[in-house]
């Protein structure tokens, strides 16, 4: 009788701590247990959006999808945020094909050459054949795909601003483009402020990313395919590029840019600062993946200034030196207002700015 009563009591005692249980997490006032995630939105795109469209939409400015802020360091307790060495882009923090590109299903769309001339003008779910010439202020291109066989996937024109090309994959079509089969420019800023280029997967053009002014972030620039171009010489190629005499600042933030092409066909740059057009000025570059070119940083020359090089990691990947003949060249160190701290070979090493040369 004894052993009975205390079954029945302890059964008891489990059938009330399980009604509290229960009832507490009805209630809301439990944590979820560990792994059973409580339940959420699921599948939810940002305000805004509307894949398929038609065509392209006016959407007003207030509206238009926000993107969270861009990243400034690696992720937390990574290699790359404790400084130590770096094996990859993705394990360190660094952008990759997993979180760049679009986000939301796409609607095909053969556009051949798309001239945009409507201000406020959205594109997003798209997955466009073709390229996009603009002529308009304040053009949003997301969560869409660009396959091109032009000079470029998305231009645009001097006299026009505003620009902002997020969460897309631009690539271009090798052999089918004007100049001799190749592409030049992803993303060309012929005007003459700032446009917002991130979280992109970008590949095969020759110049992915081409502009004297811009913020670029979080975008993952790869595969760049070398070609000969109507001068009958091989295209330097860079993933980004800039020609000097900007007037506004050129930012170049937690991106990771691969420029594989070797020295025998037409390797520049990373990151390629030149002063063709005039001297280059107000150029930040932090917290960057770099690796391959002849250098991975051409730093802007003689007149260069107000560059600063912050907190990158310079990849072997392909080249012992990051780039065929080392890391950087052309580097001011007495230019006003530049500064050079935390670069970093892949393997922790710390990088120490050589000597200007040229």
């Amino acid at each position: 009788m004894q052993r009975t009563n205390r079954r029945t009591l302890l059964a008891g005692a489990l059938l009330a701590l399980l009604l509290t249980v229960l009832l507490a997490y009805c209630s809301g006032t439990a944590d979820s247990p560990v792994g059973v995630p409580l339940p959420g939105p699921v599948g939810s795109r940002p305000a805004g959006t509307s894949p398929g469209s038609p065509s392209p939409s006016r959407t007003p400015a207030h509206s238009r999808p926000a993107s969270p802020a861009p990243s400034t360091a690696g992720t937390p307790g990574s290699d790359a945020a404790r400084g130590g060495p770096c094996v990859s882009p993705g394990a360190c923090g660094f952008p990759d094909a997993a979180d760049t590109g679009p986000r939301i299903p796409l609607t095909p769309h053969n556009v051949g050459l798309l001239e945009i001339t409507t201000n406020g003008t959205t594109i997003s779910g798209w997955d466009i054949t073709g390229a996009l010439d603009i002529y308009a202020d304040d053009v949003t291109v997301i969560d869409s795909r660009i396959t091109s066989s032009n000079w470029w996937g998305i231009n645009l024109r001097a006299g026009f601003s505003g620009l902002r090309v997020l969460h897309s994959t631009i690539t271009g079509v090798p052999d089918k483009g004007p100049d001799n089969g190749g592409e030049d420019y992803a993303v060309s800023n012929m005007g003459g402020s700032s446009i917002e280029v991130g979280w992109n997967n970008i590949s095969v053009f020759g110049d992915a990313l081409s502009m004297g002014q811009g913020d670029l972030h979080d975008n993952y620039v790869h595969d760049i395919v070398p070609f000969v171009n109507l001068d009958g010489q091989y295209q330097h190629t860079d993933a980004v590029i800039s020609d000097g005499g900007n007037s506004g600042t050129l930012t170049i933030r937690h991106n990771t840019l691969l420029n594989p092409t070797d020295a025998a066909h037409g390797a520049s740059a990373s990151i390629g600062l030149y002063a063709d057009t005039g001297d280059v000025a107000n150029c930040v570059v932090d917290d960057n993946w770099l690796a391959g070119g002849a250098y991975s940083l051409y730093g802007g020359g003689a007149g260069a200034n107000g560059i600063r090089v912050t907190d990158n990691v310079f990849s072997t990947e392909y080249f012992p030196g990051a780039g065929v003949y080392g890391p950087v060249a052309y580097w001011n160190a007495g230019g006003r207002g530049n500064v050079w701290s935390g670069n970093r070979m892949s393997d922790g090493t710390a990088l120490a700015p050589p000597p200007p040369t040229g």
